[in-house]
């Protein structure tokens, strides 16, 4: 009996370990905000700007419908699937920024479906987060906003990350949101963007 015992176990050993990696690598991360760092500076400050950024995606976006992604309030307005394809392109931005490499246009977003947006989404924003965590305070300087049109090269200082794309990308978040309310899917009440955890 044992034996037999110790024989199914031993089957059974690999297939669990399969589904347990499987699990791990599907996680997405900001389910909960990371710990703050033990120190300010401008990259770790910089960084912890774009976790709170990432938290707040991570919620927006859960459990989202169909009826939820074609919401818009008016005709003159985005609807929540444009919104996001927007917040997508604003969090590359800022990625391309900390990688320092230039933003080239690009219809990718366009072409995922909402669940690879939203992991894209996602992953960009928390590479960004750990560069910057790694990052000495004065390579902030070489982290510049490029822009590349043909030939054409444009540059700007991480300033206009601040209140450009990461301030817009927080902006839109918050829209989506209050679309999610009122197309009849509120965000989970159990979590709290002040200390980014979540209620069990």
């Amino acid at each position: 009996m044992r034996s037999t015992i110790t024989f199914i176990f031993l089957i059974c050993l690999p297939i669990l370990s399969f589904a347990q990696a499987t699990q791990e690598m599907d996680a997405l991360p900001y389910r909960e905000i990371p710990a703050y760092p033990e120190s300010f500076d401008a990259t770790s400050v910089a960084a912890r700007m774009i976790d709170g950024l990432g938290f707040r995606y991570y919620w927006a976006t859960e459990s989202l419908r169909e009826e939820d992604l074609s919401y818009r309030p008016d005709e003159t307005a985005r609807t929540s699937q444009e919104t996001l394809e927007h917040i997508y392109g604003l969090s590359k931005m800022i990625h391309n920024a900390v990688m320092q490499q230039p933003n080239i246009r690009s219809s990718e977003a366009e072409k995922m479906s909402f669940e690879e947006q939203r992991r894209a989404t996602l992953l960009l924003l928390e590479e960004a987060s750990k560069k910057l965590k790694t990052s000495q305070p004065d390579k902030m300087e070489d982290m510049e906003i490029i822009f590349q049109r043909g030939e054409t090269t444009s540059t700007f200082p991480f300033w206009n990350i601040i209140n450009g794309p990461l301030a817009d990308a927080l902006w839109h978040v918050g829209q989506v949101v209050s679309f999610r309310r009122a197309s009849g899917n509120p965000i989970n009440p159990k979590i709290s963007v002040f200390t980014g955890t979540v209620r069990e």
